[in-house]
């Protein structure tokens, strides 16, 4: 394949979804010791019935629990596992029949793993990569001349990958992964273990390169702040079935029913009785007011300054964590009476749960 044809696979249009499972199931079989001599057998499914579609453009949050499946997830949608049951296409392929074509118009990225060269310069992991997806020299020059400037690694190029700190590697895993102008980047945990500066870095990246370029992303991590700040859409995986699917302002408003009205009052004071609200919280001159999101905020703020001179104020809105860990124990209580326990989570060989 020549240069310029492997560019023209990388950035043709996506016809139809960028991602569609249909049923999707992995089951593994795992075999515990009964004895000396003797194997137990059974069945463990990591994924259950999955069913999800993600349009070209969109970028989307995959959330859940240590052992939900995400990963599984993950492995099964860029060709490194066969699913069980259902049906998967990527890009108009499939994963594994078409993993050779289709590993051209990806890029992915697992925060616990490198696709770098450990004891090579920076620079040569990027050289290559672009000889190894045979991306055309011109194109390829100006991606990583953007992508350099952008991340801030012109110092890191002659940096061996192995003295890069965790930030500085990431960036270049980034780098790495769309080099080659993928149509989808699938991030596991890209933030994991990173500091607030390095976390910063990258989700302005990656909002700037779906925003600029069009790119799709799937993200799976277990920082929130990374959806809230990059996506619109989000799924919610617990025990290998998608509990909840739709976007991040409307899971807020159906599930973060009150909001909180921190108030600074000019000397410190008993809690306020009010009618609009409730006092859940006090700290000398700080309040903390629990009100309904149906009731208006201008509402609680004026009973509140009739009642005691006040210094400040501020609304905080629902901590979408809170919220989906309520999410777990209300739906989550449903799958356990159906039947499925909380071993069904450790889903097989190690490296493969998640």
């Amino acid at each position: 394949m020549t240069g310029a044809t492997a560019t023209a696979v990388a950035t043709a249009p996506v016809p139809g979804p960028a991602i569609r499972l249909d049923g999707i199931d992995k089951t593994y079989v795992v075999r515990t010791r009964a004895g000396r001599l003797r194997r137990h057998r059974r069945e463990v499914r990591a994924v259950e019935g999955v069913s999800f579609v993600v349009s070209p453009g969109e970028m989307v949050g995959y959330l859940g629990p240590n052992g939900a499946g995400k990963s599984t997830t993950i492995k099964m949608i860029t060709g490194i596992l066969t699913p069980s049951a259902g049906e998967i296409e990527v890009l108009g392929l499939q994963p594994t029949g078409d993993r050779r074509a289709l590993t051209r118009r990806i890029g992915v990225v697992f925060g616990q793993r490198s696709q770098l060269w450990w004891d090579l310069p920076l620079a040569d992991s990027f050289e290559l990569l672009h000889h190894l997806y045979r991306t055309d020299a011109a194109r390829h020059r100006h991606n990583l001349d953007a992508f350099v400037d952008r991340l801030d690694l012109g110092q890191l190029l002659p940096v061996p990958v192995r003295q890069l700190s965790l930030g500085q590697r990431m960036r270049g895993e980034l780098t790495a992964a769309l080099l080659h102008d993928p149509d989808l980047v699938v991030l596991d945990e890209p933030t994991i273990g990173l500091d607030v500066v390095s976390k910063y870095a990258v989700r302005e990246f990656l909002a700037e390169t779906n925003r600029e370029r069009g790119t799709t992303v799937l993200l799976t991590t277990h920082d929130l702040d990374d959806v809230e700040q990059l996506c619109r859409r989000m799924l919610i995986i617990d025990r290998g079935r998608v509990l909840l699917d739709g976007s991040v302002e409307g899971f807020k408003e159906e599930h973060g029913t009150d909001r909180t009205l921190v108030v600074d009052l000019e000397r410190p004071a008993p809690a306020l009785d009010l009618a609009r609200g409730a006092v859940v919280r006090t700290d000398g001159p700080r309040q903390w007011v629990r009100f309904d999101r149906e009731v208006s905020a201008a509402e609680v703020i004026a009973e509140v300054t009739a009642l005691a001179p006040v210094r400040d104020l501020t609304i905080e809105e629902p901590d979408i964590e809170d919220l989906i860990h309520h999410v777990y124990a209300s739906l989550g209580g449903e799958q356990r009476r159906d039947g499925r326990s909380g071993d069904d989570r450790r889903a097989g060989p190690a490296g493969e749960a998640g």
